[in-house]
């Protein structure tokens, strides 16, 4: 028999008044996500994050294109690339992704997913109906790329609501593009990316509210900023899909603190977690020098 705890109580309490408060938004079912069913040992692949390179192909004049990165991903022997939503032209054609799709692969990579950077808990309106639009528009081009999941947010609570309400329009807003996500045979994995999923309570609630076979959770593992930031991962590392590492950590919010690299590789292993293992580099040190080292690094935690 499944437990009631006061925080579920509580928790459908918000999300009943929440709901009220918007009208049309439907309530969560009772029904909560479980988490991924793994019984084979740990396999870990690593792949890399356009993100990582952002300097280098973004702004008025950049020196390098997604097709670079793929060559340099491949120098390094990776197994995959994340290329990023904000690195491609924002009329991107499908020759391009097709293009992109090869260029990878006969390199020896696949593409592990792409991240997209929406927000959920806008009003309803244009700008809400915007962000469902280029949600949709990236699962098209996520399925034409042979990526399997794409990397989305939830969002912030918009100035003057309630977190109630920003919750209960993240979990709606999921509701009405993961029909077309799974016809697309695409995840929409939820990242821990601040605003109402800064803690792994927040996550929770997210991953309680929505239960659906193309739902799960990107971990970042640089993004809980609380007391116990491993403690946290360790919590949803069961629900995700796949995982973004940073070499740096933050508790409390405080100063930025090297990652333990085994230890996050652990935590992956104690849940049976199979599936890319992303590098997010984000450090100050020059990415060119740096993430060889932590690509090697990784390389070796997870031999």
């Amino acid at each position: 028999m499944t437990s009631i705890t006061r925080r579920s109580l509580l928790g459908g309490a918000a999300m009943a008044a929440a709901a009220s408060a918007l009208g049309s938004v439907r309530l969560p079912t009772t029904r909560a996500m479980d988490p991924i069913r793994r019984t084979r040992p740990s396999h870990l692949k690593l792949s890399i994050a356009a993100y990582s390179y952002r300097q280098f192909l973004s702004g008025d004049s950049p020196t390098m294109d997604l097709f670079d990165f793929a060559d340099l991903a491949a120098d390094m022997a990776l197994d995959a690339i994340e290329p990023t939503s904000y690195y491609f032209p924002s009329d991107v054609s499908g020759e391009m992704l097709r293009n992109l799709r090869r260029h990878a692969f006969l390199r020896g990579l696949d593409i592990s997913g792409t991240a997209i950077g929406n927000d959920f808990c806008v009003a309803p309106g244009p700008d809400r109906e915007a962000q469902l639009a280029l949600t949709r528009t990236w699962i098209d081009r996520a399925a034409v790329l042979n990526a399997p999941m794409i990397r989305v947010f939830a969002g912030r609570t918009p100035r003057g609501e309630s977190e109630e309400v920003a919750v209960a329009r993240a979990i709606e807003g999921f509701k009405e593009v993961l029909p077309y996500a799974a016809e697309k045979g695409v995840f929409l994995a939820l990242e821990n990316h601040g605003g109402i999923t800064a803690t792994s309570d927040q996550m929770m609630t997210l991953i309680e509210a929505i239960d659906h076979p193309y739902f799960a959770v990107n971990l970042d593992t640089g993004n809980f900023r609380t007391e116990d930031p491993y403690g946290d991962l360790a919590r949803i590392a069961p629900y995700a899909v796949n995982v973004q590492v940073k070499t740096e950590i933050s508790r409390n919010g405080e100063s930025k603190e090297e990652a333990d690299l085994p230890r996050l590789i652990q935590i992956l292993r104690d849940v049976k977690y199979s599936g890319y293992v992303v590098l997010e580099y984000e450090a100050a040190e020059d990415p060119m020098t740096a993430i060889p080292r932590h690509v090697k690094r990784l390389r070796e935690l997870m031999a």
